[in-house]
């Protein structure tokens, strides 16, 4: 049922997906009533529920392992199951929608139903795990679409909405702020979450956190804990969903630049001092262009081309995310001292990116 792209010219993909057309312009609230009711109208119809029967592994019966029942019974068989989540429509002319990866991952077949109730079935374009993103085209066209914003502006303290299919119960929408930014818990992943008090539980996966002026700044995620929200959630930002669109369609893959570091977040002091915010260099490779350019193990690298990086997490996004060949300008910390030191980006990182090909 799912299918990769196919006839298409790889630059042109590239150049229609950049940026899609704004949102529209919303309309105001009602005289002296605070309600987000306008934003919701104009998002709601792009932000869809997905039906995923996914493959799921035999059950292990012991009896089946010894050569003699397996002759009668025969191997396990492979079973399947309904799984629910939310996604985004970012492309409505080209029914594009972006997603989570673990929403879509070992699918057999897959379901997108629009506000509307209208039901289409969904290709499988690509998928990125590191970042947990996916790239479904729908059977259809002219469909409603939001654009993406931009992340990079975002700032604690911003009030977001989130909009999704929570537990299978339909669109939900729920409103907070933006809690924190560079949030991630792998020391060598893409993560950089946006986190969010929005409430994002389990079927939001995939759907939009959408900021006030009607775009999406991030894809929810994830959750902190096992279990349902407890007030902190997780939001792919925009900058990184848009940068994984457009490699997956242009190129079936993510080719992620390197410069040959290795980082980790800044640790308190040998007094207790707190830690100074910055992504400290932990290791250089011999070589590799950030030894070239003179970035040295112990440096702390505080901004990139003008974008401040707090944690490890920002600055392997940034880097993550830039065309190779490009030149990156690091300001790094060293000492008592402020250096600017200007590093290529070299060739992409092993990529665990994958493309649907069937």
């Amino acid at each position: 049922m799912m299918s990769g792209c196919r006839d298409k010219d790889p630059q042109k993909e590239q150049q229609q997906v950049g940026v899609p057309a704004p949102a529209p312009a919303l309309p105001s609230s009602r005289a002296g009533t605070a309600s987000f009711a306008p934003l919701v109208r104009a998002a709601a119809p792009a932000v869809v529920n997905i039906a995923v029967l996914q493959a799921s592994p035999a059950t292990d019966n012991p009896l089946l392992r010894d050569p003699f029942f397996r002759r009668y019974f025969g191997p396990p068989r492979e079973q399947t199951r309904l799984a629910a989540g939310s996604g985004v429509i970012i492309d409505g002319r080209r029914a594009l929608v972006l997603t989570n990866n673990h929403v879509i991952e070992n699918a057999r077949a897959i379901q997108v139903v629009l506000t509307d109730r209208r039901t289409f079935a969904a290709d499988l374009v690509g998928t990125d795990p590191p970042t947990d993103l996916a790239v479904l085209r729908l059977r259809a066209t002219n469909l409603p679409q939001l654009a993406l914003g931009n992340s990079d502006a975002v700032n604690v303290g911003d009030q977001v909405l989130a909009i999704g299919n929570p537990f299978g119960l339909g669109q939900t929408v729920t409103s907070g702020i933006v809690s924190a930014l560079g949030r991630g818990q792998s020391q060598d992943g893409y993560e950089s979450y946006i986190q969010t008090d929005a409430a994002i539980n389990p079927g939001n996966s995939g759907g939009a956190l959408i900021a006030m002026d009607g775009t999406i700044i991030g894809i929810n995620s994830a959750i902190y804990g096992p279990g349902a929200n407890v007030g902190i959630g997780f939001a792919v930002p925009s900058a990184t969903a848009r940068f994984v669109m457009e490699q997956i369609l242009a190129h079936g893959t993510v080719r992620r630049g390197g410069i040959g570091i290795a980082i980790t977040d800044t640790v308190p002091g040998p007094g207790g001092e707190a830690p100074l915010p910055g992504a400290l260099i932990a290791g250089v490779t011999p070589g590799g262009p950030a030894a070239r350019a003179g970035v040295r193990e112990g440096d702390v690298v505080v901004e990139v081309s003008g974008h401040a990086t707090p944690t490890a997490a920002s600055l392997r996004d940034v880097i993550g995310r830039t065309a190779i060949g490009t030149a990156l300008n690091l300001k790094v910390r060293r000492g008592n001292n402020s250096h600017d030191i200007s590093v290529q980006v070299g060739a992409p990182e092993a990529a665990q990116t994958n493309r649907n090909r069937r």
